[in-house]
């Protein structure tokens, strides 16, 4: 028989639930760093035309592996249709929230090893990004001519990302671009 070393229970819609967040590094010991690597992509220039959001729907805890394959996904689709200077990606969500999980043993003889609920206080296994109904995840900078583009980035990269998003597209006036 094999005995695990951690807990198969633990599933993905065990972290979703938005509790009291969890973000007081200095306190923490052992807390993991965000896997995000950068949190803008393509070139930021002043005369882009419009902007595309990836907002959620409802009140939600992401992963920060699952923001950074939606990054990916969404930067590599971008990248290979419109081309390196025709996007500004960029990453709205921050993943401060750090999960905790008590591990459990299971297996033969497990229940020796194991306290149950007594200190159940647990251990740091990752991060996630707290975001609310209407917040927005990623957006997009694009000119006209490449927003179903960007539309469809965005598209693939909410089937990375838990529960269900919307797109909101909206025209860049003058004023906002100056400011």
């Amino acid at each position: 028989m094999m005995v695990f070393p951690y807990s198969l229970g633990m599933k993905a819609k065990n972290w979703r639930a938005v509790e009291r967040p969890y973000t007081r590094s200095d306190y923490i010991h052992g807390a993991p760093h965000s896997r995000i690597n950068k949190y803008t992509m393509g070139v930021y220039k002043e005369d882009y035309t419009h902007e595309l959001l990836l907002v959620a729907k409802e009140d939600m805890q992401i992963r920060d592996v699952s923001i950074e394959s939606a990054r990916i996904t969404a930067d590599k689709y971008l990248s290979r249709k419109a081309g390196e200077g025709n996007y500004f990606l960029e990453i709205k969500a921050h993943p401060h929230h750090v999960l905790r999980e008590n591990k459990m043993i299971f297996g033969a003889h497990a229940d020796r090893l194991q306290e149950g609920m007594r200190r159940a206080f647990g251990k740091p296994v990752g991060r996630a990004a707290q975001v609310s109904s209407g917040e927005p995840v990623l957006r997009v900078l694009t000119y006209e001519n490449w927003i179903q583009t960007a539309k469809e980035a965005l598209e693939l990269a909410a089937k990375k990302l838990p529960k269900n998003y919307t797109i909101v597209i909206s025209k860049i006036s003058e004023k906002k671009v100056a400011a």
